[in-house]
């Protein structure tokens, strides 16, 4: 009996220095946002200053269910914000079991479609867990309540007429800032030069970028990444993709403005924390 209540004492100790371990590593005040690795698609994981979970995009397999499980403890299974920038099967095909294994309490989104397989599956998703989409448009805030704030560039109203063709969802991508203090970083979904041009007026500052559409030739202009400047450039692309992705032009605009690049086909996922003043990456 004795030698029982000792190994349920040490079991007992064990767990709670997991729970313990787990909590102190994985919750911290800083701002920390993993690109995960899913090949030729985005994910990227944002933990907020207060330990709120935000998903925006899930790739194009099951692989970001692997990332929030290294990033989340395990006996968290709530997501309070999933964002989907734009329904590509790349974005949103790992969202179906992110909802299928994860409480998801808010979902927003760009006001667009797509007639695919994967997204209706996914809409069915939405519904079975009772999930409405937020629609969400130029000049909307989306405000976490711990410092970190989400500026939403795009889409505007009139683009949705701009951009109406189903060939043209690209375009609707939900692009936004996030703001943390001193820091801050624009994540560009999909969208392409076209759309990214307009928005040089808007951005300043902007020490984190996510490189448009994996690296693809259209998504950005030389004048669009010489007004932005960014210290950090993030690719989301997968190892020898059809496309080519990311394209010499791409690599080379960075380069030519000495912009460090990070690639998930070649550095594997990427964080980049912040504390609201400054920023690193993390090994």
């Amino acid at each position: 009996m004795k030698k029982y209540i000792i190994y349920l004492s040490l079991s007992l100790f064990f767990i709670l220095g997991i729970f313990l371990y787990q909590g102190l590593s994985l919750r911290d005040a800083n701002l920390h946002m993993v690109f995960c690795d899913v090949g030729q698609g985005d994910a990227i994981y944002i933990k907020t200053p207060s330990g709120k979970d935000v998903l925006v995009d899930g790739g194009g397999n099951d692989k970001v269910l692997d990332c929030l499980t290294k990033h989340m403890p395990f006996w968290d299974r709530t997501i309070e914000l999933m964002i989907l920038t734009h329904p590509d099967a790349d974005h949103v095909t790992g969202l179906v079991p992110v909802l299928q294994r994860y409480t998801v309490l808010h979902f927003v989104t760009s006001k667009t479609s797509k007639e695919t397989g994967i997204y209706k599956k996914f809409m069915q998703a939405l519904q079975i867990e009772g999930l409405t989409p937020r629609y969400v448009f130029l000049n909307d805030k989306i405000d976490f309540g711990d410092g970190l704030i989400s500026d939403v560039l795009w889409p505007s109203l009139d683009a949705l007429d701009e951009f109406k063709s189903p060939s043209k969802v690209n375009e609707l991508s939900v692009i936004q800032v996030l703001v943390f203090g001193e820091f801050k970083a624009l994540l560009t979904g999909d969208a392409g030069a076209k759309v990214q041009d307009r928005l040089m007026g808007a951005l300043s500052g902007i020490d984190l970028f996510k490189v448009p559409h994996h690296g693809s030739k259209t998504g950005m202009s030389e004048d669009y990444i010489n007004s932005l400047k960014p210290s950090v450039a993030v690719i989301s692309v997968g190892k020898n993709n059809r496309y080519g992705h990311p394209t010499g032009f791409i690599l080379d605009l960075l380069s030519k403005y000495k912009i460090k690049t990070l690639r998930t086909d070649k550095n594997g996922e990427v964080e980049i924390v912040s504390d609201g003043k400054s920023y690193w990456i993390k090994e």
